[in-house]
């Protein structure tokens, strides 16, 4: 963990809001969008969380294990199929990153790779707290500063795996939005993409002073540029990378 990242995630709780709320919104296929504006969240720190946990097959297994016992009691008493292991527990890496354009013009992202955390008090007015490389409880989170919502054109919150095999299916991952007010917003990952790499998440966008957030939900088979190209941003990439934690 780098010292940036370190003094980040120890003043998480200066930028936390709305996570008192009880109450949840889920953007599915059907009901894509809500507006912050309309439920008066539109001002204060919009804290975008990233969890997730991974499955493994000997857990998936266990519990199908378990429903076929009850469908048919008289299979307890044949042997188990040996089976190799090729299909355990998966080592991924989901990172959490923020594509900007302002009202000015300007364009760039926010995320791990390169180390750039963005700034919440400046330009543009987008930061992130920490790089989780474990998948903790605690995730990764963008903090929006919604009280500068007049400089922000769009944002595009994805979620890309860093450096490891194409694995999203392994994985729990959600996003939740924690608006100033009002409930949270979930977008679940829980389509079936295998050999994705990235997965467009949300877009917010300031729609004639109304701030907008729009379910994506887009995986593609590379990263961040491949992203770049589907929604037009613009931006020249390279390649990145992260410090290495406990020698990874």
């Amino acid at each position: 963990m780098s010292f940036w990242e370190g003094l980040w995630r120890g003043r998480e709780a200066q930028y936390e809001s709305g996570s008192a709320a009880t109450n949840a919104i889920e953007l599915t296929k059907r009901r894509p969008s809500v507006s912050l504006t309309k439920q008066g969240a539109a001002t204060g720190n919009l804290r975008v969380n990233l969890s997730w946990r991974m499955r493994t097959s000997d857990i998936e297994g266990r519990s199908k294990k378990g429903g076929r016992l009850l469908r048919h009691p008289l299979k307890m008493f044949q042997p188990d199929v040996v089976q190799a292991h090729t299909q355990g527990v998966v080592n991924v890496d989901l990172d959490i990153g923020c594509l900007y354009e302002l009202v000015d013009g300007a364009k760039g992202v926010v995320q791990p790779l390169g180390s750039f955390f963005g700034d919440l008090n400046g330009p543009p007015f987008v930061k992130l707290s920490g790089d989780d490389r474990f998948g903790s409880p605690s995730g990764e989170t963008i903090y929006v500063n919604l009280d500068h919502r007049e400089s922000i054109k769009r944002l595009l919150v994805f979620v890309y795996i860093y450096d490891q095999t194409p694995a999203f299916d392994r994985t729990h991952a959600k996003v939740t939005l924690y608006p100033s007010n009002g409930p949270r917003i979930e977008i679940d990952l829980d389509e079936r993409a295998p050999q994705a790499r990235s997965c467009a998440v949300i877009s917010i966008e300031n729609v004639k002073g109304e701030l907008v957030v729009h379910r994506e939900v887009k995986f593609v088979y590379g990263f961040q540029a491949e992203l770049d190209r589907l929604y037009g941003w613009g931006l020249q990439w390279g390649r990145g990378y992260k410090a290495k934690v406990g020698g990874k």
